[in-house]
């Protein structure tokens, strides 16, 4: 069975996912810097709304994925508001400055969800030895880990990502993300033997000023949400029911 996982960036993204037939939602806030951990009212929206999964993302700021005690406190902070929020998991990643999983943060990060599930998120693209990683994420308890392959689209990551998959041999999930869209998903699947994936499915909506003046501080635009279309599309070519 194949799954696809909806990166939403609110809770409307969120229940646009599901409406286009998703079977998780990752929630996050600013997709746009790669997301970003998002507000308690997001959280608890949601969760309220959907009887999909709902992940939520554990990241307290763009930019790397090296934390100082005070970052991990929050995380941890922020797991405990999932889980007593009623989540079904949380996605978190943390490395070492020489690229390795690190591993303290992430048992503590563990230890707090208590029996949620758990995904490593793409901090895993730049880690030095991705095998070595694997290994780790697996002897650690993870659910799954999301990639591109090391590389800035799952396409071109594809070859990585089908030895990753051989490597896992069903012990976690590797889940393709990054640029994948209802052209690619099928062949992603096949290439890669992945069972699940990981898409935005986003696009612009149109401003709801009526106001329109000229926007020189660049605060005028129109929000970025997930498509319902869009992620039916996905699904659809996941199933092999595309055109």
């Amino acid at each position: 069975m194949t799954l696809l996982e909806v990166a939403a960036n609110s809770a409307a993204s969120a229940f646009a996912a599901e409406e286009g037939g998703a079977g998780r939602v990752e929630l996050c806030a600013s997709l746009d810097e790669g997301g970003v951990t998002p507000s308690h009212g997001t959280v608890v929206l949601a969760r309220e709304g959907l009887t999909i999964p709902l992940f939520v993302l554990i990241r307290p700021r763009a930019g790397d994925f090296v934390y100082d005690d005070h970052e991990i406190e929050a995380m941890l902070d922020d797991i405990a508001h999932c889980r007593a929020l009623g989540c079904d998991g949380v996605v978190v990643g943390a490395l070492t400055p020489d690229g390795r999983v690190d591993r303290d943060a992430c048992g503590r990060f563990l230890d707090e969800a208590q029996g949620m599930g758990l995904t490593f998120h793409r901090a895993f693209d730049l880690v030095d030895d991705q095998a070595e990683a694997l290994e780790t994420l697996i002897g650690m308890g993870f659910d799954r880990v999301l990639t591109s392959g090391g590389m800035p689209g799952a396409v071109a990551g594809a070859g990585r990502i089908a030895r990753l998959v051989t490597q896992a041999a069903a012990r976690i999930s590797v889940m393709p993300g990054a640029g994948i869209a209802p052209e690619n998903i099928a062949a992603l699947r096949d290439v890669t033997g992945a069972r699940e994936f990981h898409a935005s499915a986003k696009r612009r909506l149109p401003s709801a000023m009526r106001r329109t003046p000229a926007d020189a501080l660049g605060m005028g635009a129109g929000e970025t949400r997930t498509d319902v279309d869009t992620v039916r599309a996905l699904v659809a070519a996941l199933n092999g029911e595309g055109p």
